[in-house]
Formats: structure tokens, C-alpha cells, sequence
């Protein structure tokens, strides 16, 4: 599998670089494999000619794997990521009272839909309490528990457009003063050679200045890393994710969240075509050809959907959302599931034949 739809995620070599570091007896034999590609040695190719089992992670990744290689048979097994890990300490105990097998069986985080919404709210509301406490020790500004809060975080590649949630700045501080209140947690670092990348993050910063106000607060992280993360794919209230179409291949952060009891608000790419049910597990920011139009339906969603209903009175639709989060997109985007096809699919597809020939004849024979 390579995992990027962007020229960067598929490593080529000049023949000149290969024949000097690895010889020209070994470059001539991946040129006769077909590993070779407008002259040059490519990884991906030597991956595709000489692998058994071909995939996207994500469906859609699949599709558009498929047409950049028509000439493979490619599948596609959709990413996870480890429930335990990322599942932040108050839901994994909520979850142990109400699910205790979900640690070794994910598939029992369906069962969410049966643990009281009230009991969700109160574990998400510690892991809230706990980022906002670290966002006031790192920064010495002190949020509020009760503000809505949302969460960007991840390498920060142009593709990801970071800062397009301040196309209309403008509308954006318009729609926090009149809907209730925003706070907004960036964080995520740019390779250091990537200089868009770090203009990226300069926008955000100036933005953040521009911006503050009672009912709006902008903060960067310094220092991402793991823990941070976790701390955010935890506590915050929304998760935003706004790549450009159809780079992003499949994504984790939203599948974070979603264990969390955390909706998402993003395009439709990677991995969240599959996890959308709009108002049941977040929201789909409309696909358009213009970053402007993109950015349009980002702030309608935030202003007509996203905000009413948090700030709802007896709050019990918010509530009833991160339950159905949790259930839906939670049970399924875990590496368990992930690793379950990987095996079946990829690794030993003749134990499924196999089995699946057993489970025939015994039915016939009944």
C-alpha cells in the first residue's frame, strides 16, 4: 500500500543515483520487473509488481488508487486506530462499567447506544477539563469549560489547508460573538523544509491575534506530539478536518475523536465518507471546486447546525450525537477491525476460502 494521492507520498529515484548506490546489475533487474516509471526508479511500482495483495486505506483511497494505477487489481481496507490508546481516561472507564469487553472486542463499543447520554456528557467533560487545564499550563491563558471548542491537529501540509476556517475572517467572528462563543485549538508542526507549510502556521497566529475577543479565542500549541494529541482527540467538542479533495487518503484524528464521543465536521474525503451520517456523527462541509465555496459551507454549518445544537437549552441532541459518535464510527474505525481484514483479506486469504467452504457444506449438510 502507498499511502498518499500527492506526488511526495511516492519516493523516485534518477537511474543515475540507483545504478551508483545500488549497482547496475540490481537497477537493470527492477527496470526488467517494471519498476521503473518516465525513467526513473519508483517505489511504488516495485511495491505493485511485487506484491501479492494490493490496497487504499480508506475506500475512497482505493478509487483514486485505482485510477492513478489502472493497470493493478487494488482493494481497499480502511484505517483504524487503537481503541485503548487513544480512548481518553473517563470514557475508558465509562466504558469498562457499561462495556467491559470492549477492550478486547471493539465491535461492543456498538453497544453505546445503550449507556445513558448524561454518563457520556460527564466523561467527556473530564477529558475537557484536562485539556484546557494543559492548554493554561503550556499558554497561561484559561478557557472556559462550557465554550464550545474545536480542534485542529496534524502535520501541517498545504493540502490540509489549516487555515481555511479564516477565508472570511470576518464571518467567522461574527457567527462566535452571535451563536454563543468559539474556542479554537490548533496544533501540528510543517516538515522543515516545507515553507508553505510554515506560512500555513504564521496565517493561523496572525489570525488568532487579529481575532481575539470575549467570544472568540484562537490557540496554537507549540510542542505536538502524542500525548497532546490524545489530550485533544479527547477533550475537545468538534473536530475539524478541511484537506483539499481528494488528497487526503484516509485520515485517523476524526476515528480519535469518535471514541471519544466526538463528532467531526469535515469534507467529504479519506476515511469520512464512510463515517459521515450527517447529524449523527458529525457533519459533511459541501464539496465545491472553490476553496471560498468550501469555506462558505463551513461557516453555514457551524452557524445553522453545529452551534444551535450545542448550545442548546436541556442540551440532550448534543448528548444524544457523541452517543451515537461513539456507536457508529467508533466500533468500526479501530485497528482491531482493520487488522481482522488485513488478515482475512490480505495475509491469508486461503483461511477464508476455507472457512467459508466449511460453513457451506455444514449448512447443507443440516
Amino acid at each position: 500500500r502507498r499511502h498518499r494521492s500527492v506526488p511526495a507520498g511516492h519516493d523516485r529515484f534518477s537511474l543515475e543515483q540507483s545504478n551508483r548506490i545500488l549497482g547496475t546489475e540490481t537497477t537493470q533487474t527492477i527496470e526488467r520487473i517494471g519498476g521503473c516509471h518516465e525513467d526513473m526508479v519508483n517505489m511504488t511500482y516495485i511495491a505493485l509488481r511485487l506484491s501479492r495483495f494490493v490496497n487504499g486505506v480508506a475506500m475512497q483511497h482505493g478509487k483514486v488508487s485505482r485510477a492513478m494505477f489502472p493497470d493493478y487489481d487494488i482493494a481497499a481496507i480502511t484505517n483504524g486506530v487503537h481503541a485503548g490508546t487513544w480512548t481518553a481516561p473517563g470514557m475508558q472507564a465509562l466504558f469498562d462499567k457499561h462495556m467491559p469487553r470492549w477492550r478486547e472486542d471493539n465491535m461492543h463499543l456498538r453497544y453505546a447506544i445503550d449507556i445513558p447520554p448524561d454518563e457520556i456528557a460527564n466523561a467527556h467533560a473530564d477529558g475537557k477539563r484536562v485539556l484546557l487545564a494543559e492548554v493554561e499550563k503550556r499558554t497561561s491563558i484559561k478557557l472556559r469549560e462550557d465554550i464550545f471548542t474545536i480542534g485542529f491537529a496534524r502535520r501541517v501540509a498545504t493540502y490540509k489547508r489549516g487555515d481555511l476556517l479564516f477565508t472570511d475572517p470576518e464571518r467567522l467572528a461574527r457567527i462566535a460573538r452571535e451563536r454563543g462563543g468559539m474556542q479554537i485549538l490548533y496544533a501540528g508542526k510543517a516538515h522543515p523544509a516545507d515553507e508553505p507549510g510554515k506560512q500555513i502556521i504564521r496565517h493561523v497566529f496572525e489570525e488568532a491575534h487579529k481575532l481575539a475577543s470575549g467570544s472568540l479565542q484562537i490557540i496554537y500549541l507549540a510542542d505536538y506530539e502524542w500525548r497532546l494529541g490524545a489530550m485533544l482527540t479527547g477533550g475537545v467538542d468538534v473536530w475539524l478536518n478541511n484537506p483539499l479533495r481528494p488528497y487526503e487518503a484516509s485520515g485517523t484524528s476524526g476515528m480519535k475523536a469518535a471514541l471519544n464521543g466526538v463528532p467531526s465536521l469535515s469534507v467529504l474525503d479519506g476515511w469520512w465518507i464512510e463515517g459521515c451520517i450527517e447529524g449523527v456523527t458529525g457533519w459533511a462541509i459541501d464539496d465545491h471546486e472553490r476553496a471560498e465555496d468550501e469555506a462558505a459551507s463551513l461557516y453555514s454549518k457551524l452557524e445553522s447546525k453545529v452551534l444551535p445544537l450545542y448550545y442548546d437549552q436541556d442540551k440532550q441532541g448534543w448528548r444524544k450525537l457523541m452517543q451515537t459518535t461513539i456507536a457508529m464510527n467508533g466500533s468500526f474505525f479501530n485497528t482491531q477491525r482493520m487488522l481482522e481484514q488485513y488478515v482475512s483479506n490480505a495475509y491469508y486469504p486461503e483461511r477464508k476460502a476455507s472457512y467459508s467452504a466449511q460453513m457451506l457444506e455444514q449448512s447443507f449438510a443440516r
